[in-house]
Parts: structure tokens; sequence; C-alpha cells
């Protein structure tokens, strides 16, 4: 699983599993643009680890839900890097807050759409231009994608769904041209996601009720998106990989 000379870019490399994924994807030799849009001191933190480590990394701001400035993303990646860029982590997103369906506005419903759809739409479209045969996208869908999500997720369950969709919609209209694109969607993952989101009694109950009795860890699902970006896993496109100990069988 070696990416010696490829260039990545990893939406929301600053925490948890972006941050994994960017880490990862460095130590297989990757040169890695680490985007966040608020967490400037994660994303650092992140480039102290694959620098100390030996690896090359640019930190680059960017609101992924902006046209604007995901183009600015990738042309300064393709500054620092090259002109090509062989793999795209989409793992942007996010719930903002739990509201039942009388409770969600359409304020609401765009920023949750935007954050994990739209976002993953317009890097997406951004990075293909400078991909060719042999390059990769893995999107990070979500149980919930497939599940309708726990109480108060109606919206980002049905924006992982189409993120889910999207990824096979594009490995279709990529394929042709070399392109894999895939998808995770990871069950419960022990992240500032569930701590901010998720009470301690839900998540304990999870964990007792999945068949490996625990929480998944951020590095999981950096090792499942490494491995799809990789070209160990050259013949799987399309594909939306369940990585949740078993809870919810697809």
């Amino acid at each position: 699983m070696q990416a010696t000379q490829k260039t990545a870019i990893v939406t929301g490399g600053g925490r948890d599993i972006g941050s994994e994924v960017a880490v990862k994807l460095a130590a297989t030799g990757a040169r890695v643009c680490i985007n966040y849009a608020h967490d400037e001191a994660g994303a650092r933190r992140t480039l102290e680890r694959i620098e100390h480590a030996g690896g090359r990394a640019i930190v680059h701001r960017a609101d992924v839900t902006r046209a604007s400035e995901v183009e600015a993303m990738v042309a300064a990646t393709r500054a620092a890097f090259g002109e090509r860029i062989d793999i795209l982590v989409n793992v942007a997103g996010g719930l903002i807050a739990r509201k039942q369906l009388a409770e969600i506005d359409e304020v609401h419903f765009h920023r949750v759409m935007d954050l994990n759809m739209t976002s993953t739409f317009l890097v997406t479209r951004a990075v293909v231009p400078y991909m060719t045969a042999g390059a990769a996208i893995v999107n990070f869908a979500s149980q919930a994608g497939r599940d309708g999500g726990g109480p108060g997720s109606a919206i980002y369950a049905a924006a992982k769904g189409a993120v889910m969709t999207f990824t096979r919609a594009m490995a279709k209209e990529l394929g042709p041209r070399g392109i894999r694109v895939n998808a995770l969607c990871c069950g419960m993952i022990a992240t500032r996601f569930h701590d901010e989101f998720t009470k301690p009694e839900v998540r304990a109950a999870v964990a007792a009720a999945t068949p490996l009795r625990r929480e998944g860890r951020a590095q999981e699902a950096a090792d499942a998106a490494v491995y799809l970006a990789s070209d160990a896993a050259s013949f799987i496109n399309g594909a939306n990989l369940d990585v949740n100990g078993g809870t919810f069988l697809s």
C-alpha cells in the first residue's frame, strides 16, 4: 500500500478521522494537503506528526462548501506538489445538531446538506480534472446513510445517503478513465462527533450491542480509507464499505 510520489487531498484533515487519514497516507509516501475549515491548531498538529515522521504535507484552510475556496485549495496543492492529484479523501462533514422534523427549518436543512453532500460534490468536481488513470477518490458516508441514523439525524442520514449514491454514480462515470470512487459507511467511531452529539449512555448501549462489543477507533476508519485509496484495492469501485464492527450488516 505504497503511494510514493502521489499527491493527496484530505478534507477535514485537522481532526479525528481526517487527521489519521492524512498521517497514514503520508506514511505510505504520499504528499498531503491537509484541509481544515475551523480547527487550524488541529491541522497544524497533523502537519507536525507528518513532518516528524519525515513526510511531506501542507495545511490549507478552505470552507469546502464554497466553490471558490475549493478551487483555491486545489491550486495550492498543485503549486506545492505538482500538476497531478492522485488521491482525494472527502472526510469533511457533520451533524451540526440533532433536530426532530418539526424543529428542522430550511437553514438547518441546507447547512447539513451542504456540509456533507455539497462539499463532496464541489471538491470532487474541482479535483477530477487533475486526476489520471490509477487515481482514487474515497468519500465518507455513514451507517446513517444505510439505516436512517439515530434520533434527530434525519437530514444528516439523508445527506450521507446522497453521498453513497453519488459515489456509485461517479464510479460509473469516472471508471472508464481509470479513476476509482468508493466510500466508507462508518458506525460508532470514538471521535469528537459523538463526544458532542451522542449521550454517553447511548454510546455504551451501542457498543454493548455491537458484535465486537466496542466502539471503533479513528485509526481503524483511516486504515480502511487508505486501503481503498491504494493500489491494493485496484479492482474495488463503487463500493460503500461498512466499518461498524458488525452493528449493521448491509
